[in-house]
């Protein structure tokens, strides 16, 4: 059973797993999935003062608090206890093309040259974790969820917006991993 867990699980038992959250979090609470809301959760639990944004009854929500907790946690239980303690692989074909981009390390989940405290205080390291953390965070905001509310529970409802948030997030990415992402890597 063990082993059944450390492996890799293939997208075929993955996808309808997360995908069967939605109807489940419809018919036992008519909830909504998704994860950048919990922020906004958290902020009106925590600073209710007189910003208008956070001014709503967030205890109807604090389900979602919850969830995220479960996946923080569900983290650390599969690190610590399911983890074989090998190496994420990586195809060697990304390691030779990071490395024509000076990087070196690509060993781990993210390449250390990239996102470490060091790198974080050069140009590339600073546009890759400040700026780029600050265009998802604004993006997610103005697209009125993250990937996760619009791609698998709005599309899941056939939502109109949802479908032109989930194609942007895919030109997006292919137009950040092919042009703007070599761009960076270099500076």
């Amino acid at each position: 059973m063990k082993q059944w867990l450390l492996d890799p699980w293939p997208w075929y038992v993955a996808g309808p797993l997360i995908g069967l959250t939605v109807p489940l979090l419809l018919l036992l609470g008519n909830k909504a999935f998704g994860i950048s809301s919990s922020l906004r959760h958290l902020c009106a639990a925590c600073f209710p003062a007189g910003v208008s944004y956070f001014r709503y009854d967030w205890k109807k929500e604090s389900w979602n608090l919850f969830f995220v907790f479960g996946v923080g946690v569900g983290g650390y239980v599969a690190v610590h206890f399911l983890s074989s303690g090998a190496a994420p692989m990586v195809d060697p074909r990304l390691t030779a093309e990071l490395s024509t981009y000076g990087v070196q390390e690509a060993t781990g989940l993210v390449p250390a040259d990239l996102f470490s405290w060091e790198s974080l205080f050069t140009l590339r390291g600073f546009a890759l974790m400040v700026v780029g953390g600050f265009l998802v965070g604004f993006g997610t905001r103005y697209a009125g969820g993250c990937t996760s509310g619009h791609s698998i529970m709005g599309l899941s409802n056939l939502q109109w917006p949802s479908l032109v948030a989930t194609i942007c997030f895919m030109a997006g990415g292919f137009l950040m991993a092919n042009w703007i992402l070599p761009f960076l890597l270099t500076l």
